[in-house]
């Protein structure tokens, strides 16, 4: 007779597992919007206006992109869904870091272009910041574009790592291009991190620099940890892995850059004027 073979993956029926991440990543949308909705509320305010409001906007949009992501790893995979995984959160994440990267420089520019007569001034403005953001996130797609055209991921059933088990999981297609992909994030991680840790004795009044260096170096720590973590396990725990670097590098960069903001633009509205940031800055 023949005996059905029990089937595993990260099912939306009966599993813990997937009811936590569901969990952590709704709240985490939640908490995403309402932020967004605090900084469109407060957008015409110093400190706002003081961090680049356009590359903060850019940000939040790219975390909540990598949040909704969390819902690929989810169900039960198909060769859609094992595309759209890695390529999403791929991307989300390299316009997240090259947000970062472009908030950085040009904290630096800003306050070298304070100093009168400063040859910097003329690099003051959006369109450097868009061209940091559209040309590094462009690489990353290309990445992606190459990915798929030569050996795209799809589903396959593992028969052999658990006897008596199907795990239905996804192929990468090309691991050499999944790491590069997880390389090209760490590597606008890196740079950013750098850049900031070298900015972060700025005056106060530009002092995102500080809390930009603790988002990358937890992105960063979250991500190595994650490498042989995900190595090491097989199966839906694998998956996981994934999605639970995806949740907590999120959160780094959501709580790292942007509460410190919002407790100040609520709970201290004096410390969101004009005066006070000129104040910081002499």
């Amino acid at each position: 007779m023949c005996i059905e073979k029990q089937t595993e993956f990260l099912s939306y029926k009966g599993d813990s597992l997937t009811l936590v991440f569901i969990v952590l990543s709704v709240v985490s949308l939640l908490l995403v919007t309402v932020i967004i909705g605090i900084f469109i509320s407060y957008r015409d305010t110093p400190l706002v206006k003081a961090n680049n409001r356009n590359l903060s906007f850019i940000l939040l949009f790219s975390i909540k992109l990598s949040f909704f992501s969390v819902f690929l790893f989810l169900g039960r995979p198909s060769d859609i869904t094992c595309i759209l995984r890695q390529i999403s959160f791929g991307i989300s994440f390299s316009i997240a870091m090259s947000s970062v990267l472009a908030k950085t420089i040009m904290v630096c520019i800003a306050f070298k272009a304070s100093k009168p007569n400063s040859p910097w001034r003329k690099w003051l403005g959006v369109k450097i910041t868009y061209f940091i953001v559209i040309i590094c996130s462009f690489i990353q797609f290309l990445i992606s574009a190459i990915w798929l055209i030569i050996s795209p991921p799809f589903v396959e059933l593992n028969i052999l790592s658990e006897p008596g088990k199907i795990i239905i999981q996804c192929n990468e297609g090309s691991v050499v291009a999944f790491y590069i992909v997880l390389s090209y994030m760490g590597l606008l991680a890196s740079v950013s991190f750098i850049v900031a840790f070298l900015a972060r004795t700025l005056p106060d009044s530009f002092n995102e620099t500080k809390y930009i260096t603790f988002s990358m170096l937890l992105f960063c720590s979250v991500w190595i940890t994650m490498i042989p973590a995900y190595l090491s396990t097989k199966g839906k725990y694998m998956v996981a892995v994934e999605i639970f670097a995806i949740i907590s590098s999120s959160c780094g960069l959501l709580f790292c850059i942007f509460l410190p903001k919002c407790y100040i633009i609520i709970f201290k509205p004096n410390r969101n004027t004009k005066q006070y940031l000129l104040g910081n800055n002499k």
